[in-house]
C-alpha cells in the first residue's frame, strides 16, 4: 500500500518493482500455475494422487458449538483407575455382615475445558482464473480439504496441545506397551499384539481399532497362534476383494500416514477414538477476498 501511495504522489517516478511484477499466486498467464485449466479443449478432470482421509477423524466424538462460543466445559467423572475405591472416582460397594458399621463412599467429578484452535490454508489466485475455471475451484476445495483433514488427523495422534489439539501419544491416557523381550529389531510378534490387546480398557473393546503404518502390514501376515504340528490360527484376516485394512483379533485394521515406521513407538496403535472429543464450530469456512486485512482476519 505504501508503494502505491509513493507511486501516485511521484506521478510514476517512484516505481516499485513489486507493482509491475506478475501475479504472486495462481493465474491464467502461466500454464503451470493454472492457465492450462482455462482452455476449453482440456478435460476438466485432473489426475491427482488421492490419499485416504477421514478414517481417524470420523471415529472421534464430535461436539458442535453454537455461534457465540469459542470453547466448552464438560463435567466428567474423575476416574483414572478401575481398582476398588477408584471406580467412578471413589464409589465402593462391599459385602458386610449383619449389624456391621457401614462405610460411605461417593463419586468424584472433574471439569474438562476444551478451546477452539484455528486451522487455516490460504491460496492466491486472480479473479479471472477463479471466474473462468470451474476445475480450479474444485481442485482448491479438494486439495485444501484433504490437507486440513490430514493436519487434524495427525494432531489427533501427535498434537502437542499448544495452539493445536492434544494428541493421544502426548496425553496422560497413553499406555506404552514394551515389546516382547524375545523380539529383535523391527519385528512385530504375536506376543506384542496379545499384550497390547490385554491392556485395552474392557468397555472400549467394541469400538477400538488398530492404526498401523503400511510398513507393519507384512508383519501382520506372520501372526499366528499355536504350534505348526497342532494347527495354527491366523490373528490377521486380510480384507475381502475391494476392501481395505482387514481385521486383527476381531478389530478393524486401519493403515494411516500418521503412524511411525515399523520398529518405532507408534508404529501400531490400538485406540478407541470414540473417547477422543473434538469440538467444532460451523465446520470449514471458505472465503474469497481482495482486502488487505483479510490475511489477519480483520475487517
Amino acid at each position: 500500500l505504501m508503494a502505491v501511495i509513493r507511486f501516485e504522489k511521484s506521478k510514476g517516478s517512484a516505481r516499485d518493482p513489486r507493482l509491475f511484477a506478475g501475479p504472486a499466486g495462481l493465474n491464467e498467464a502461466i500454464p503451470s500455475e493454472g492457465g492450462f485449466l482455462v482452455q476449453k479443449d482440456f478435460s476438466a478432470e485432473l489426475l491427482m494422487r488421492m490419499y485416504e482421509t477421514g478414517q481417524i477423524l470420523s471415529r472421534c466424538r464430535k461436539i458442535p458449538l453454537s455461534g457465540n462460543s469459542n470453547g466448552i466445559k464438560i463435567n466428567a467423572i474423575d476416574e483414572d483407575s478401575r481398582a476398588d475405591g477408584m471406580r467412578w472416582g471413589g464409589v465402593l460397594a462391599y459385602w458386610i455382615n449383619e449389624a456391621a458399621v457401614k462405610t460411605g463412599s461417593k463419586p468424584k467429578f472433574r471439569r474438562v475445558e476444551l478451546e477452539l484452535n484455528k486451522l487455516i490454508a490460504l491460496c492466491y489466485a486472480t479473479d479471472e482464473l477463479l471466474e473462468d475455471s470451474t476445475a480450479l475451484g474444485s481442485v482448491i476445495q479438494t486439495s485444501f480439504g484433504e490437507e486440513m483433514t490430514f493436519r487434524v488427523e495427525d494432531a489427533i495422534f501427535w498434537g502437542t496441545g499448544a495452539g493445536q489439539p492434544l494428541g493421544i501419544a502426548n496425553s496422560s491416557a497413553i499406555i506404552a506397551q514394551p515389546k516382547d523381550s524375545a523380539d529383535s529389531g523391527a519385528v512385530l510378534t504375536t506376543n506384542d499384539i496379545l499384550n497390547m490387546d490385554s491392556r485395552l480398557w474392557v468397555p472400549s473393546m467394541k469400538n477400538a481399532a488398530w492404526f498401523c503404518d503400511v510398513s507393519v502390514k507384512p508383519q501382520l501376515y506372520k501372526l499366528v497362534l499355536g504350534a505348526p504340528a497342532l494347527g495354527q490360527i491366523l490373528l490377521y484376516t486380510p480384507p475381502a476383494t475391494g476392501g481395505i485394512g482387514g481385521m486383527l483379533l476381531g478389530k478393524p485394521v486401519i493403515f494411516t500416514e500418521h503412524n511411525a515406521l515399523l520398529g518405532t513407538p507408534g508404529d501400531i496403535i490400538l485406540a478407541d477414538l470414540s473417547q477422543y472429543i473434538i469440538i467444532d464450530k460451523n465446520g470449514v469456512k471458505q472465503d474469497y477476498s481482495i482486502h488487505v486485512n483479510f490475511l489477519t482476519d480483520e475487517g
